[in-house]
């Protein structure tokens, strides 16, 4: 516990970059809004904290502007009223920055936005601009036009998702829950959990089906696979009370409340660029199942995918796209760019890196998926 202790000590020192997510729970009271910018304005002024904040709520507004008791069914209504309460949340934020000599900015995305690498280059730019500015970005999935296909499903995901891109150091989601709770041997609600530190996908499935406020991971399904994406990036997340007083104060002054969620003992190291980007946003358009000696040699040492431990290719993909390696039993290991389209690697499988020339009728590299354009899935690659 002191090893944890120091390690939550130097994250709060160390903090450069903070995302914080606040809830639609949180927003039904708007007399939130004043305190919630009034820290956010104070930790960038004592700690030169660069600040985004995620927003959800606009829905929630939406429905009070227009005197509905009820959040319709209907796609297209749900997205009227985002567009009615979003204007109307960002003026709040705005109105509450100006007292403190800054700006609110609005970012509306969808997840398309960054898992286009051209538009995830435009959205980090974008924020790292406003910054640069002085002014206080708020992001909020773009309600008003998401569909299923483009949306991130929640603003936990979309606020880690934003802190691994912008490579933040710390990511808060302030909630109606006082963080992760165990289970009493009754079944009811037992201590307050801290700090965990890895094993967050053992507690992913114990929190299946649980999303609501019956096991304290009541509501924490999300919550738990932002604090997944985030750890496995090698920085933090923390889940706390936006309820109670001054919370994002009390986290910076090293006060013990909500839960911490650290990366693994011993994979803190803050993931490469190449190898995050691999990982968290890259969409696989085909698939490589390979043999099992391939596969130990992807998941233990760290080797680049050969032609020879290829048994089947799908998907239709040329050199460059990102494509998923899956094992003999069909289960994901890595994701990676490959270095041939999937045509050729159907005529390349099984064989030596020596035939290739003759097989293909031109040079080729070695490599099918070279080292430095895979990373591991379902590990802590942080650092690798």
């Amino acid at each position: 516990m002191p090893q944890i202790e120091t390690r939550r000590r130097e994250l709060i020192r160390n903090c450069r970059r903070l995302v914080v997510k606040v809830g639609t729970r949180l927003l039904t009271d708007l007399t939130r809004i004043p305190p919630l910018i009034a820290q956010i304005a104070r930790l960038r002024e004592e700690r030169n904290l660069q600040v985004l904040l995620v927003s959800s709520g606009a829905v929630g507004i939406g429905l009070k502007t227009l005197g509905l008791d009820r959040r319709p069914n209907r796609l297209s209504e749900v997205q009227a009223l985002a567009a009615v309460g979003q204007s109307k949340l960002m003026a709040l934020y705005d109105r509450e920055a100006v007292k403190f000599g800054f700006h609110a900015a609005q970012l509306l995305l969808t997840a398309e936005d960054l898992k286009n690498r051209e538009r995830h280059l435009n959205v980090s730019n974008c924020i790292n601009a406003l910054w640069a500015q002085g002014l206080l970005p708020v992001a909020n999935e773009n309600d008003s036009v998401s569909v299923a296909e483009i949306m991130f499903g929640d603003n936990d995901t979309l606020a880690a998702m934003l802190g691994v891109m912008l490579r933040a150091e710390l990511t808060v989601i302030l909630t109606t829950v006082d963080g992760l709770h165990d289970r009493a041997p009754d079944g009811s609600l037992g201590t307050r959990i801290p700090v965990v530190q890895g094993g967050i996908e053992a507690l992913q499935r114990l929190a299946q089906g649980t999303d609501d406020r019956t096991f304290s991971i009541g509501g924490m399904v999300t919550k738990l696979r932002a604090a997944a994406t985030v750890t496995n990036a090698g920085e933090a997340l923390w889940i706390a009370d936006g309820r109670a007083p001054d919370p994002l104060l009390r986290i910076f002054a090293g006060e013990d409340l909500g839960t911490l969620f650290l990366p693994a003992a011993g994979r803190h190291r803050q993931m490469h660029s190449r190898k995050r980007w691999l990982q968290f946003f890259t969409r696989p358009i085909g698939t490589i199942t390979v043999d099992a000696g391939a596969a130990a040699a992807l998941r233990r040492k760290g080797r680049s995918l050969l032609p020879s431990g290829i048994t089947a290719v799908t998907g239709d993909f040329r050199r460059g796209d990102a494509v998923a390696i899956h094992d003999p039993n069909g289960a994901i290991i890595a994701r990676g760019l490959s270095n041939y389209a999937a045509g050729e690697i159907a005529i390349i499988q099984g064989r030596k890196t020596a035939a290739i020339p003759a097989l293909l009728g031109h040079d080729g590299d070695d490599e099918v998926v070279h080292r430095d354009n895979l990373v591991l899935v379902g590990e802590d690659t942080a650092g690798t």
